[in-house]
């Protein structure tokens, strides 16, 4: 009994050393913390890659280091550039797009990059490099993860196919669908689908050219079911909503849930945009950070990410890859066409980092469109209300007081 009792002290100790081990070398592990869009990365889900995970295992066993990857998203630039130039959180890796960063490096926000730790770079193309890339064309701050087109998305089984607006920007305005349309929910996207309507440049538009573009979003509203980013997944995909202006990327996401989705780039012209991986200033773990960069464009995480993502790749490690063309001809027929071919030939431009005084202007213009129209509606009926309220009030202290006087002459009679 006594020798029982020595064995099960031994192994409670035991257990007890380990798990006093283990929690030595959690606290000892640094914390990579990485700030990314919403549905950006392989995780795990749906027999995907957890990169992340991956990434923690591939550090360990290539460096000696224990790392932990903290991952949250956001779900558009200005959102997660509100946490940076505050400081309120230090981030390790970011992802913005090429006008964020442009305007994160000239506000001093990005640290310079040493890519001897990211020798991977070599495999990104060379149209991402130099003066192709205007937001860093030091290539200094960033390297390119993805890049791609914004179109608009529809479903075939709720919009006429032979409408004579497909094709246009025009189907975004189309009264036909009225609530059943759906807006960029940040204000450089959404006006960026006015200004390319109206035919202007969406860098050099003047005062006078962005006050027409509201005008326009103005006369939209009331079509607009609802202003949304991530959300678009879940009411294009059950088909609660039937237009929106929104990534090519995302579409082929949606596609493989609702093949009666149907995806074109607006003859008026559209925006082209580059998502690459940055390194804030303010982060603890730069060389961590790089490494972390440099593993996400080794040629299994990057395939990985691009099968999950559906967005199209600046890697040639990817685009060369023949397991990653047929996985995307198996999304779509023409995944490789939209992503790729077709984008080719369509009128785009790049969003460029605007002054200071024209991105006050723009975030007031915006504050004018989302003021609820309802606001005023909803005064009136709160007054209206206040109204008969204070009418039957005055109606029931009449009769109360007429009976009150009516017992009292009795009373005295």
């Amino acid at each position: 009994m006594k020798r029982l009792i020595f064995y099960l002290c031994v192994l409670i100790s035991w257990v007890a050393m380990s798990v006093i081990f283990a929690a030595c070398q959690n606290s000892n592990a640094a914390t990579l913390y990485v700030y990314n869009w919403g549905e950006y990365i392989s995780d795990g889900s749906e027999g995907s890659l957890d990169v992340n995970e991956e990434f923690e295992k591939y550090y360990y066993e290539t460096f000696g280091e224990k790392v932990n990857v903290n991952y949250s998203t956001y779900s558009s630039n200005e959102d997660m550039y509100a946490k940076i130039s505050t400081g309120a959180v230090k981030y390790d890796v970011i992802i913005p797009s090429d006008y964020m960063i442009e305007r994160l490096i000239n506000e001093n926000l990005l640290a310079k990059l040493d890519f001897s730790n990211i020798p991977n770079y070599e495999y990104i193309f060379d149209n991402f490099k130099g003066e192709n890339a205007f937001y860093d064309p030091t290539n200094e701050y960033s390297v390119p993860y993805t890049y791609g087109m914004v179109g608009v998305i529809y479903n075939s089984s709720l919009v006429n196919p032979e409408d004579e607006d497909i094709g246009s920007w025009s189907l975004m305005w189309d009264e036909t669908y009225s609530g059943e349309i759906l807006q960029f929910n940040n204000s450089r996207d959404a006006f960026g689908t006015a200004l390319y309507y109206l035919g202007y440049d969406v860098n050099e538009a003047s005062d006078e050219q962005w006050q027409e573009a509201l005008e326009l979003l103005k006369s939209q509203k009331p079509l607009v079911q609802a202003y949304v980013m991530d959300e678009i997944f879940n009411k294009m995909k059950g088909g609660s909503a039937s237009i929106s202006s929104y990534y090519a990327g995302d579409f082929l996401s949606m596609y493989e849930y609702n093949d009666s989705l149907a995806f074109y780039y607006p003859k008026e012209g559209t925006n082209v945009f580059v998502d690459a991986m940055c390194v804030p200033a303010a982060s603890d773990h730069k060389t961590i950070a790089e490494r972390y960069i440099n593993f996400m464009l080794s040629e299994e995480i990057a395939v990985a990410n691009a099968e999950y993502t559906y967005y199209a790749t600046p890697n040639s490690l990817v685009s060369d890859s023949e397991e990653y063309i047929e996985y995307m001809t198996s999304i779509h027929p023409d995944a490789m066409d939209i992503l790729y071919s077709q984008s080719e030939n369509v009128k785009s431009s790049y969003y460029e980092n605007l002054t200071q005084e024209k991105l006050m202007m723009i975030n007031e213009l915006w504050e004018d469109l989302k003021i609820e129209s309802t606001v005023g509606f909803d005064i009136y009926i709160i007054c209206g209300l206040i109204i008969m309220f204070l009418a039957a009030f005055t109606v029931y202290s009449l009769i109360k007081k007429h009976k009150r006087d009516k017992l009292c002459r009795k009373l005295f009679d």
